[in-house]
């Protein structure tokens, strides 16, 4: 029995349903991973007694392994085959969930994080890869549309069940829940999961795989240290500079070579390399509702995980519904339409959240955070199309091992800007209220006494004593509105990095409408293709 997809002319969804199903499966729980351990962060220091530096580094290692393993992704690819590498990175994936549940101390948490994260970081490029070839290119829309169900769902839901699992139950109980599901998938993968392209011999670039390690993994790590320790940290420093030294050998590497890892010939296409900064610049816009919400619902608010997870998850439902059918109007009417409602809205609700205070209503901010996720839901996938479909076949693995790594940089990225901002303007915010408060101060003490003495009497405690009290209340309630300040100050970075984006989405265009010029070289390396499918199937 054929193990390969073979011609793609004429292929959709009705015939690939198993393979596709079980691809997005993989991708769900990949995604998911990423987003539940936020939540459970406090929990594992409690229970493995470990400080808040140290139990970052189960999302900070996990985040490195991912961001390493993308940019060789295509490599693995072409030389592994879609079936075997599916399968093997699900297995380390349930290896890795299986170590996290039953881990007793924080160490094994950590070595199942990094084994999972040698699953996971392939499985999204690989995914991706799956539906660009099943999918030609005028149907290629509804594809990424299905795929992009599981890359908006499973962030959005994430929070939301990590928070009622932690309510109800114990938080092993997730990642037993993980190690099952990639039983399943693993299973499913060995009965449905096929070859998409042949394999082909590539010779290792060990080279290559190290400069991509340091270089990544140093610009990765830089950024992700930048927002809590600062820009000047010298740690944060070396490391950018370090990770950049390394990206740009690496880069010279890959031009000079014929078969390189990651090609990056692919931004000779203008509208791959178009889409790919657009997608970049709302990846840091998106990250701001993701980094920025659990702080003002949890922190300021005093919200629940599992009530500020709830409030996310209308959004969730409405992108789940909402990005199959900006596939199919993606394959009508073509990416800029989408892009530019999609990046209006976006912008519009982004800006909202620039308004927000302490006393801003939890059913107001669920239905800016809905219509926000409606807006992204329109253009995530039709603009990251867009520019695939440039591509061709022969560059699709590359293609989509560049975006996703790009997409990770630009997660990074913005990230630490936004939380630069937030902490910066926060403290600026703080020293600019309290600026007058001293005792030296006539106006203020007055009105400082008279206040204490309506709480003392409200309070019944004694003067001393209210005055603490009251004291430590007044200032943690201008911290609270200084740090209310701060998010607003970052929502403003945000709303910018949107209009930018939105700017740039008036310069796509439907590259299928092009007037398609082959080289004799890529109509021979398309012939070969071909025969080589015909032959394996």
């Amino acid at each position: 029995m054929s193990e390969t997809v073979g011609s793609r002319k004429g292929l959709g969804m009705g015939r690939h349903a198993p393979l596709i199903g079980i691809s997005i499966l993989g991708m769900f729980l990949a995604i998911l991973n990423q987003t539940v351990l936020n939540v459970v962060i406090p929990r594992l220091m409690t229970d493995f007694a470990v400080s808040a530096n140290t139990a970052q580094w189960l999302l900070t290692g996990y985040m490195l392994v991912n961001g390493v393993l993308i940019p060789i992704s295509a490599y693995m690819m072409e030389t592994i085959g879609t079936r075997k590498l599916f399968i093997i990175a699900m297995s380390l994936f349930t290896i890795g969930s299986l170590l996290c549940g039953v881990a007793g101390s924080f160490s094994v948490m950590m070595m199942g994080r990094i084994v999972q994260a040698m699953g996971a970081g392939v499985i999204v490029p690989l995914v991706t890869n799956v539906v660009l070839f099943v999918f030609p290119p005028e149907l290629r829309g509804r594809g990424m549309g299905i795929l992009g169900v599981g890359m908006i769902f499973a962030p959005a839901v994430g929070p939301t069940l990590a928070g009622w699992v932690l309510e109800k139950y114990t938080w092993r109980l997730m990642f037993d829940g993980m190690m099952v599901m990639g039983l399943i998938t693993v299973f499913l993968g060995i009965l449905f999961m096929k070859d998409v392209a042949p394999k082909r011999k590539i010779p290792m670039d060990v080279l290559g795989v190290v400069l991509s390690i340091i270089g990544f993994g140093g610009i990765l790590y830089g950024f992700s240290e930048a927002g809590p320790e600062g820009w000047s940290s010298m740690e944060v420093i070396v490391s950018l500079v370090v990770g950049g030294i390394g990206v740009f050998f690496f880069v010279i590497r890959q031009l000079s070579i014929e078969q390189p890892l990651l090609d990056f010939r692919v931004f000779k296409y203008d509208m791959f390399t178009l889409s790919t900064v657009i997608n970049m610049i709302i990846t840091m816009a998106l990250y701001a509702g993701m980094f920025l919400l659990p702080i003002y619902l949890q922190t300021l608010r005093g919200f629940t995980p599992f009530e500020s997870g709830l409030l996310l998850l209308p959004g969730a439902l409405i992108a789940g519904l909402v990005t199959p059918i900006s596939g199919i109007l993606f394959d009508k009417i073509g990416p800029r339409p989408l892009a530019i409602v999609g990046l209006a809205l976006t912008a519009a609700t982004t800006f909202e959240f620039t308004q927000i205070t302490l006393e801003t209503s939890y059913s107001f901010i669920v239905m800016l955070y809905t219509v926000r996720s409606f807006a992204m839901s329109l253009l995530m996938m039709p603009i990251m199309t867009a520019g695939l479909n440039q591509l061709p076949a022969t560059s699709n693995s590359h293609g989509n091992a560049m975006s996703n790594t790009m997409r990770q940089i630009a997660g990074s990225i913005g990230t630490a800007l936004l939380t630069t901002v937030y902490t910066t303007n926060t403290s600026n915010h703080f020293a600019t209220m309290t600026q007058g408060m001293n005792t030296y101060d006539t106006t203020f003490m007055q009105t400082f006494q008279g206040a204490l003495q309506k709480f003392a009497s409200f309070s019944g405690l004694p003067i001393d004593q209210a005055k603490e009290v009251f004291s430590s209340l007044f200032f943690g309630d201008v911290a609270k509105h200084a740090a209310t300040m701060g998010i607003n100050d970052a929502f403003y970075w945000a709303t910018g990095f949107t209009l930018l984006g939105l700017l740039l989405s008036l310069f796509l265009r439907d590259v299928r409408k092009d007037k398609k010029k082959v080289s004799p070289e890529e109509r021979k390396e398309s012939t070969r293709n071909e025969e080589q499918e015909v032959a394996v199937s």
